[in-house]
């Protein structure tokens, strides 16, 4: 019986360790397409986009949430004239979720 109990609870742990990978992944995946194609309205193309998509990922991880992505963003795309509404951005990065659950999940 605490074999059945030990299993069980490993099993959730692996489970849990796994679905919060699997979160950050596709986070991170969501960042790097918002971070290219912000790098495109910036008119940054190959390895200078590139390097934005991963300036984008890191500063999603400053704290908890979209403000800090958000943030960052508003600024260079205000600092190169491009004023995109905030509203307009967030959309975006809900498509961008979406892209990246369809492309780490396989469909």
């Amino acid at each position: 019986m605490a074999d059945n109990f030990s299993d069980r609870e490993r099993a959730f742990e692996s489970k849990f360790a796994h679905d919060a990978e699997m979160k950050f992944k596709i986070l991170a995946r969501r960042d790097k397409l918002f971070g290219l194609w912000v790098a495109e309205i910036l008119e940054k193309v190959g390895l200078d986009a590139e390097a934005y998509a991963k300036d984008v990922i890191i500063s999603d991880l400053e704290e908890a949430g979209d403000a800090d992505i958000l943030r960052k963003v508003i600024g260079d795309l205000d600092a190169a004239n491009h004023l995109i509404p905030e509203a307009d951005l967030v959309e975006k990065l809900s498509e961008f979720l979406i892209e990246a659950q369809s492309q780490l999940s396989g469909k």
